[in-house]
């Protein structure tokens, strides 16, 4: 099924998207914008977003489908990629490709400006996404990560350490 595009123009302007703030925590806090659906991009994902002073907007992760490149535009902070960290500014490009705890990442903003920047991604699912500092696991099947989560047929976080065997509780 494929989106019918908000606009007929394939332009859109960074600073007339409306963005929608999210929180959890003391750590996450992040407004974003959708760029590539609302235009009618159904395989290739972007928004803008926005992180305050000091915060992360989403936990360090890492897609075993989906490829992401980060383009910052305004602010610093540190991308924690893997076990490295490395600081990024504007004009600074990230690329986060499908892995494992290799290509886990994180981008947190400075302690004196928000940072600003483009997310892009490939939108394939189903997608597990794992979560190297909490242990965690994450599946999407019906819609990829930043998908319409309406769409999603399987949506369900575990802790590893949670996993059964694959033959437990199936009947000989």
């Amino acid at each position: 099924m494929t989106h019918a595009p908000l606009s007929l123009a394939p332009l859109v302007r960074l600073d007339a998207l409306p963005l929608s703030p999210q929180t959890h925590g003391s750590q996450f806090a992040a407004a974003t914008a959708a760029i590539a659906a609302p235009l009618g991009a159904t395989h290739l994902g972007a928004r803008l977003v926005e992180v305050p002073p000091g915060m992360a907007a989403w936990p360090f992760h890492a897609h075993h489908a989906n490829d992401e490149i980060f383009v910052i535009l305004s602010g610093t902070g540190t991308l924690r990629f893997g076990t490295g960290r490395h600081p990024v500014g504007p004009g600074s490009v990230a690329v986060c490709p499908a892995g494992g705890a290799e290509t886990a990442h994180q981008l947190i903003a400075g302690a004196s400006e928000p940072l600003r920047y483009l997310a892009i991604s490939s939108m394939r699912e189903p997608d597990v996404m794992e979560y190297p500092d909490s242990g965690k696991i994450t599946v999407f099947a019906g819609a990829a990560p930043g998908g319409d989560k309406a769409r999603r047929r399987v949506s369900a976080s575990f802790r590893t350490r949670d996993a059964v065997d694959y033959w437990e509780g199936e009947e000989a």
